[in-house]
C-alpha cells in the first residue's frame, strides 16, 4: 500500500513528536492514501508557516505486517468515529493505547458540523446525518514505534 504525508519539510524518517496540538486520532504520524489531500497538507502547512515549499513523502507499507499491531479502523464518519474524534479533538480521550488508527478526516469542510455537535446545536444521530453525504478523504495515523517502522520512504515531492 502506498500512503502520503503533507508537510513544510521532508519526511524521510518519520518519527512520533512528543507534543502535538489536539487532532482527529490524537499523537501520531498521520498519513493519507490520497495524493492531493497530503499535497492540500504541504500547502497549507508550509503557508501557516510563511515558508516558499510544501513536500510530499511518498511511502509504502506491508500490510502483511500489521499482524499484531492494534488497529482501529473507522469505514465511515459514525457515531464511534464521532466521539472518537471529539474526545480527542477536546483532549478527553481515555483508551488511546492502539498502534495504528484509520478512517475519515474531519478537515475544514467538516469542522463546522463538529464543532456544532460540540456546542450541543447537534445531537449525534444530526451531526452523522450531516457528515455523510460529504466525501471525507482518509487517514492513516501511526500512534507507536513499532506502526510508525513499517512506513518505508520511497520519494519526496516538492510541492
Amino acid at each position: 500500500m502506498i500512503l502520503y504525508h503533507g508537510s513544510n519539510v521532508e519526511v524521510p524518517k518519520p518519527m512520533l513528536l512528543k507534543a502535538q496540538r489536539e487532532l482527529d486520532f490524537g499523537k501520531g504520524f498521520y498519513t493519507t492514501s490520497d495524493k492531493e489531500q497530503a499535497s492540500k497538507w504541504a500547502v497549507r502547512t508550509a503557508k501557516r508557516l510563511k515558508q516558499n515549499a510544501g513536500y510530499v513523502t511518498v511511502y509504502e507499507v506491508d500490510e502483511q505486517k500489521y499482524s499484531g499491531l492494534r488497529i482501529l479502523k473507522f469505514d465511515s464518519p459514525n457515531v464511534e468515529w464521532l466521539r472518537f474524534v471529539t474526545a480527542h479533538r477536546k483532549g478527553e480521550a481515555t483508551n488511546d493505547d492502539w498502534d495504528i488508527v484509520i478512517g475519515p478526516v474531519a478537515d475544514d469542510q467538516t469542522m463546522p458540523v463538529i464543532e456544532l455537535y460540540l456546542d450541543g446545536a447537534y445531537d449525534e444521530d444530526e451531526a452523522i446525518k450531516r457528515l455523510l453525504p460529504q466525501k471525507l478523504k482518509d487517514q492513516y495515523t501511526f500512534k507507536t514505534e513499532e506502526a510508525i517502522n513499517l512506513l518505508i520512504c520511497k520519494e519526496i515531492i516538492k510541492i
